[in-house]
């Protein structure tokens, strides 16, 4: 089944999400709250998240809604999953690595997905049929593919936090990876997924995420041939670790981390 007329209204709500966020990226007012889970909250986030909801309830009405600032509005069998800003701290800090997520799931499976970071003048994006693309800075746009990395040795791992894997119980299982593969980066956030459905990075473990964080990311890592998964076991939309590679690394990857 294809989700051509979706894809078209997930590009027109990044484009929405890319004016509003460019406007407010290091704005000298901007406004900085904390959350009850004391993770930050911009008036960028908030102004983003309800522009796209009062386009999707004008072109969607019967679809739900799952937004990271305003929650759940109930619907049939496709929902929509927003994440205005992933990677928020880096907005608030001034470095560009931070985008818009909007995915639509059917039955409860992200089908389709754009991840839009303006800042840094690139948009991904993925659907059956339409396989996995991104728009570059000069506005080339090219399909996508993970590597064909084989080994451990050879492979480039990124990850985020230490602290969370710490807090998880499994840095030394992140340790034993780092140990065996040729290079760690913590890119983190969305783009380390996006590097991996380029064929850029190999593998991404990540914890502490939620729905939001992840639902954009998967049709486009395995659209671009890749996999994602819990880090042990499969993937449920209540996932909080998760592991995401270019498939030929899944299992070597999750033995290394879960010993």
């Amino acid at each position: 089944m294809t989700y051509t007329d979706d894809l078209l209204l997930a590009q027109q709500l990044a484009d929405i999400a890319d004016a509003i966020t460019l406007d407010r990226f290091m704005a000298q007012d901007l406004l900085v709250e904390k959350k009850p889970d004391r993770t930050e909250v911009t008036d960028a986030d908030r102004a983003t998240e309800l522009a796209i909801k009062a386009k999707l309830a004008q072109m969607r009405p019967a679809d739900g809604i799952i937004g990271e600032e305003f929650g759940i509005t109930a619907g049939a069998n496709r929902t929509w999953i927003i994440d205005p800003i992933d990677g928020t701290a880096n907005f608030m800090r001034g470095v560009p690595v931070w985008a818009t997520l909007i995915a639509l799931a059917v039955d409860g499976k992200p089908v389709l997905s754009v991840v839009s970071a303006p800042a840094l003048g690139r948009r991904w994006w993925g659907s059956p049929g339409e396989g996995a693309k991104t728009r570059e800075i000069d506005g080339s746009i090219r399909h996508l593919n993970v590597s064909k990395i084989s080994s451990l040795e050879d492979a480039s791992v990124s990850y985020n936090n230490l602290k969370l894997w710490d807090e998880s119980g499994l840095l030394d299982g992140l340790m034993n990876l780092s140990r065996k593969v040729w290079r760690t980066r913590a890119y983190g956030d969305f783009w380390s997924y996006m590097l991996l459905a380029e064929g850029s990075v190999d593998i991404v473990a990540e914890h502490d995420l939620k729905i939001y964080d992840i639902a954009a990311l998967v049709p486009i890592v395995e659209q671009a041939g890749g996999r994602f998964s819990a880090i042990d076991g499969e993937l449920t939309e209540t996932t909080s670790s998760v592991l995401a590679t270019n498939g030929k690394l899944h299992e070597l990857s999750s033995a290394e981390i879960l010993g």
